[in-house]
């Protein structure tokens, strides 16, 4: 309405000029008392003037605190966002199998005997016939020596066997070792699980890979005169560069072992069961929550906000010194008229 008032004013100013001369003609001839001369319609202008002024401002000042909290919106925005970034959450899938790939268990027995290695399946292991003599050896197993890696030294002699790998099947691995005697106090074989039984057989530098797995993996022991029984279960870890790392979770349960055989031995006997503990894969992969496309399009939205509302602030600004300015137009007409 300001605005057409505007355009109406500025495209007749020849009839309020004609107005004003009218105006002038009749107030010459008529003779206004003291008092009553210019004091009703003014004061109403002025009134409503400064009603409009007073709102005015107001809204100015609502627009100003709002593009003040728009530009806080995008200050949290950018700072949650380089947050994120910072701070990936972790995020782990399983992938059910029924099939893994063959493990690899390399055994460090030292003066310990491997007696028999065999698969079963259903978790049902038959028993003992002859504890502590030698068997039947039924597993893939493979003897090598390297050095170690930690000291460069020293050889270290591993015996490299053959995990499971029908899970639906619950098929295990269990193994009998012999050990005559020993200096120590406690006796225990030590252990390493590695993801590839096939890898290791066609590497063409096995003991490269091994001193590489003894170097990545961490070892286990299990002890003499128990029976161990160890369920693994495999964790794949996607690193940032794309890479994949491999390690294994384990559970061990330990059940004494009652030797039944009829003279007193002063030998060890040791009893290591291997077996899945599911068929779930678990895969670990660092994911960003931060989406940049949400934050884009937040961000575009308070842009346009901020410019609505500036070019809103600049309209009403512009449009208050309008109005003071025919104000004061039209004061200075009415001063000049009573003089």
């Amino acid at each position: 309405q300001l605005s057409e008032d505007v355009e109406r004013v500025s495209e007749n100013p020849t009839e309020e000029r004609e107005g004003e001369m009218e105006v002038h003609e009749d107030s010459s001839s008529v003779i206004l008392p003291d008092g009553e001369l210019g004091t009703t319609t003014p004061s109403l202008r002025f009134s409503k003037t400064c009603l409009k002024n007073v709102f005015s401002v107001i809204l100015l000042f609502i627009y100003l605190l709002l593009m003040a909290v728009a530009v806080f919106l995008v200050y949290q925005t950018i700072s949650d966002f380089r947050e994120k970034l910072k701070h990936p959450v972790m995020s782990v899938t399983y992938k059910e199998v029924s099939l893994y790939d063959a493990p690899g268990i390399a055994f460090y027995p030292g003066k310990a005997r491997l007696l028999s290695c065999k698969h079963h399946y259903y978790d049902h292991i038959p028993p003992l016939i002859n504890p502590g003599q030698p068997g039947d050896i039924e597993c893939i197993t493979q003897r090598i020596n390297y050095t170690d890696p930690f000291t460069n030294q020293t050889m270290k002699y591993a015996l490299v066997v053959q995990g499971p790998r029908d899970v639906k099947k619950r098929e295990l691995v269990f193994l009998q070792f012999h050990l005559n005697e020993t200096d120590q106090d406690f006796s225990a074989i030590d252990y390493l699980l590695f993801s590839s039984f096939q890898e290791f057989v066609s590497s063409p530098e096995k003991a490269k890979f091994m001193k590489d797995c003894e170097s990545s993996y961490s070892s286990w022991k299990f002890s003499g005169g128990f029976r161990t029984w160890v369920k693994m279960s495999l964790v794949k870890t996607k690193e940032e560069d794309g890479s994949e790392t491999v390690e294994f979770k384990q559970e061990t349960s330990v059940v004494n072992y009652i030797d039944q055989r009829t003279k007193p031995r002063s030998d060890q006997l040791f009893f290591v069961v291997f077996e899945w503990k599911d068929p779930f894969i678990q895969t670990v992969q660092d994911i960003i929550t931060a989406n940049p496309w949400n934050m884009i399009a937040l961000l575009c939205g308070i842009f346009l906000a901020l410019f609505k509302a500036a070019d809103f602030a600049k309209l009403s600004v512009k449009w208050m010194i309008k109005i003071r300015r025919r104000h004061l137009k039209r004061t200075r007409q009415v001063t000049n008229h009573i003089s």
